[in-house]
């Protein structure tokens, strides 16, 4: 069978609504939602979103078998991590003190308490939930027809800290900026959520179908790519 777009289910956060808003963009693709790593190997792109706690995903994952899988995606297809499928792309998060899977270098971290308080001295919530502006840090093939302060849909409590500043291609403030996109290569990840963000979100999931990156294998391994 041919996957042109496989959609990772881990038993994590609601798969419905990302694959019925990649059908919506994607007429005529095969978007299939699995937990079978060979259907990541054959699928064309990958999307790997997820919502819960860090723990309870790496787990599932681990358990799935989805590791290789997706360590391998991550190498040489267009993927698109969502959410937490943004934050297990990176090396550890404070959540659970859980190592990630070390795609990308740096750290997750909690919203400190200390710090979540606006202009007006009034404490912020957290989770941080609702809609904020995403300022676009780089250009980049799926920012396309997205105007650079855009309003996108957070739930999350915690946010990845690069240890690379170039990894990051958005931000957003929550009151302090902080990284809500990453890219490298063949990858790109978001902390909000595009299947749930409208117009913006719509375009984003769009341009991912569209993207084709120029991927180079580099000496560790590892892959780069030019968008």
């Amino acid at each position: 069978m041919t996957i042109d777009i496989a959609v990772i289910d881990y038993g994590m956060g609601n798969l419905r609504s990302v694959s019925k808003a990649i059908e919506h963009v994607a007429p005529g693709r095969k978007v299939v939602v699995t937990g079978n790593p060979d259907d990541v190997a054959k699928a064309g792109r990958v999307v790997f979103p997820g919502q819960g706690a860090m723990p309870d995903c790496m787990r599932e994952m681990e358990s799935r078998g989805l590791r290789g899988a997706l360590i391998n995606a991550a190498r040489d297809k267009p993927f698109l991590g969502i959410c937490i499928g943004l934050q297990m792309l990176f090396e550890h998060s404070e959540e659970g003190d859980t190592p990630g899977l070390g795609l990308l270098p740096g750290m997750v971290r909690r919203f400190p308490a200390a710090r979540m308080v606006d202009a007006r001295g009034e404490k912020l919530k957290v989770p941080h939930m609702g809609w904020n502006e995403v300022m676009q840090a780089m250009p980049h093939p799926l920012w396309q027809g997205i105007a650079d302060g855009s309003r996108f849909y957070f739930v999350h409590s915690y946010y990845p800290e690069p240890a690379d500043p170039g990894l990051v291609a958005g931000w957003s403030a929550y009151p302090f900026r902080f990284a809500c996109a990453a890219a490298r290569g063949n990858v790109f990840a978001v902390q909000f959520h595009p299947e749930k963000s409208h117009t913006a979100g719509l375009q984003l999931l769009s341009n991912f179908v569209a993207w084709q990156p120029v991927v180079h294998a580099t000496p560790n391994g590892s892959a780069a790519a030019a968008a």
